[in-house]
């Protein structure tokens, strides 16, 4: 365990957020994962760095939004602030005590803190997008996962450090790799005007004319293994599916279906979750669309109720509403941005300028 988790920590340090002598690294987690921190701590001092910490404790989200009266809801957290402001790098280590912490907490408290964040969170999209700010979002195993995604903890390590390359020799070499045989897919991608994704329950076509469509190799998240981009806001028309179960802040959404009209969602359904879902779309932004993505990584191949996983998972697409990643060229601004994944195994295509370029959850080119 020592031996992976210094692996851990030199990946995340050295090739995701590339720390270089002098630079200020804000990492954040909870106590959970103290071991792990322990190590990029090594790390980043090995690499010349500056590492300030902020571990959150059992519940400490819950008491707050149960507890807080209205001006410490919309009080900014100052090192947040300050690291999202002015810091050269970030890491986002998830390791959750109870994933369902938040569920029971009074209604609409949650929208006053996210108003209360917007410009933190909007900062941190617009340093990223220019890599101002270098960042990583990673998952530490604790109980709380493992249990979601129906898994032991010996088995949900080993799932985790496995996804992340951590077994081979040089796991950097491999993400390099992967980096390689993805940039084929955005080279022709960043070359069309036009997409079209098509598969059970899923007839959507969309224009990313002026857009960029991003390689994600394992620098902004880890693991990775998917190309993704912002549609031209207006451009999105059709319906579409998402055959997994939709989650967002502890909640879980089933059967979602969305029918679309340049670029607003006009309808939406869901099976299991509906009265969650009414309320989250009233946030401003959040029936609009920050993204589309396609999921390349074929070893991750089980749902495991966790987006960082899931929406890699190889024959898949994703969307999400709400925030666009600013270097894509998306412009669409929320408080939210809720990924949603929808499966391409069985019959579904994905047409680039009308041409088929993907086929049964695989590129054809």
């Amino acid at each position: 365990m020592n031996t992976i988790l210094k692996k851990y920590a030199d990946l995340l340090v050295n090739y995701c957020v590339e720390l270089q002598p002098g630079e200020k690294l804000y990492v954040r987690s909870t106590t959970l994962a103290e071991p792990l921190i322990r190590e990029v701590y090594r790390s980043a001092l090995k690499a010349g760095g500056h590492m300030e910490v902020d571990m959150d404790f059992r519940e400490k989200n819950r008491i707050f939004l149960s507890e807080a009266n209205d001006a410490q809801l919309q009080r900014v957290p100052p090192l947040q602030k300050m690291a999202m402001e002015t810091f050269n790098a970030y890491i986002y280590i998830r390791a959750p005590f109870n994933l369902k912490e938040d569920s029971g907490v009074p209604k609409g408290r949650s929208g006053v803190r996210s108003k209360a964040m917007k410009d933190i969170s909007k900062r941190y999209f617009e340093r990223t997008a220019t890599k101002e700010l270098k960042r990583n979002l990673c998952q530490y195993p604790t109980i709380a996962g493992a249990q979601n995604a129906g898994m032991s903890l010996e088995e949900y390590q080993e799932f985790i450090f496995g996804a992340c390359n951590l077994y081979t020799e040089d796991p950097q070499q491999a993400w390099l790799n992967r980096r390689k045989d993805q940039q084929k897919i955005v080279d022709l991608l960043n070359k069309r005007d036009k997409v079209q994704y098509k598969g059970e329950g899923i007839d959507i076509t969309f224009s990313t004319k002026g857009r960029t469509w991003i390689n994600s190799d394992g620098q902004t998240n880890m693991p990775s293994g998917e190309v993704y981009t912002a549609p031209v806001e207006d451009s999105v028309n059709g319906v579409v599916h998402f055959s997994f179960p939709a989650l967002y802040m502890g909640h879980e959404v089933e059967g979602v279906t969305l029918w679309v009209k340049d670029g607003y969602v006009e309808k939406w359904e869901a099976k299991r979750g509906q009265a969650f879902m009414d309320n989250l779309l009233k946030t401003e932004g959040a029936r609009r669309f920050g993204e589309a993505a396609i999921g390349t990584n074929y070893g991750i191949n089980r749902f495991t109720k966790n987006i960082l996983f899931d929406e890699k998972i190889g024959g898949t697409i994703h969307m999400a509403l709400g925030q666009s990643y600013f270097q894509t060229g998306g412009k669409n601004q929320s408080a939210i941005h809720w990924d949603m994944i929808g499966n391409m195994v069985n019959g579904g295509q994905i047409f680039a300028d009308d041409e088929m370029i993907y086929e049964n959850g695989k590129f054809i080119f």
